[in-house]
């Protein structure tokens, strides 16, 4: 269970004019300009839910995520991710998450995959039979066996992204949180990653937050949508409820920022 009540984040960001005037009067006297990231956010996601969390850039939604993750503090409000303040208990916490950045790699990058992911068994204090079966279904189901013996940085942004995921999971964490997971692949590679997230999701009964401006990815994964803009929420509901603006996905949610003047 997952649950934010009326959670705040502000951001100082230091301001400057151009020119090298600015440049030597700001090693002296700086100007700030407070971003708020979130302004009282509040949701309730369920166990086994599959949740799409959209907005635009700078709506707050990685903010949300690094939250929910135990990365950032909330300026106020309260979060609880099942039973446990993320921020406050990170270590027991990173053992029921798993999170996948489309943009950045948990993956060494000069080593073969294989030696990532026994470096995280030995983090995430995984027992050798469960690393073993959970490896032995994510290569399989993946499809990552002539991978393994790979530097990270040789494979292509494709095959990299399912290692990724795989990275993810191999400590079977509760709930996991996609941001961009699609980003950048083909065709192929995005079914694939999305039949392999809908399976997980049936089988491990794994609740997962998806960002991303990937509407097909919303529409093929998600039943329940919440909307995201200039840091608050502003629509919680199901994927049917959205589709009642329009039947193509994209044309609704362009229209909903539009409505939202986002």
């Amino acid at each position: 269970m997952i649950t934010m009540e009326h959670v705040c984040k502000s951001y100082k960001i230091a301001k400057r004019d151009a020119g090298i005037k600015a440049a030597l009067k700001s090693l002296f006297y700086r100007e700030y300009e407070s971003i708020h990231a979130l302004n009282d956010v509040t949701f309730t996601i369920g166990d086994g839910e599959m949740v799409g969390y959209i907005g635009p850039n700078g709506a707050g939604k990685s903010s949300t995520i690094k939250i929910l993750s135990g990365i950032l503090t909330p300026d106020s409000g309260t979060v609880l991710v099942n039973g446990r303040i993320p921020y406050k208990d990170r270590i027991r916490h990173v053992r029921d998450i798993g999170v996948v950045f489309g943009q950045r790699s948990q993956l060494w990058w000069d080593v073969p995959v294989i030696d990532s992911f026994e470096l995280l068994k030995d983090i995430y204090t995984i027992p050798e039979p469960q690393y073993r079966q959970s490896l032995e279904e994510l290569t399989e189901l993946l499809n990552l066996k002539e991978l393994l013996r790979s530097p990270t940085r040789q494979l292509s942004l494709g095959q990299r992204m399912r290692c990724e995921i795989a990275a993810s999971l191999l400590h079977r964490p509760r709930i996991l949180f996609l941001d961009e997971p699609t980003i950048g692949l083909d065709a192929v590679s995005k079914l694939a990653v999305r039949n392999f997230i809908i399976r997980q999701n049936n089988i491990h009964k794994t609740t997962v937050i998806l960002t991303t401006h990937d509407m097909q990815d919303i529409e093929a994964l998600a039943s329940r949508i919440i909307l995201i803009g200039k840091g608050q929420v502003l629509l919680d509901g199901t994927l049917d409820d959205i589709r009642k603006g329009g039947s193509n996905i994209d044309e609704t949610v362009a229209k909903l920022y539009r409505t939202y003047e986002i």
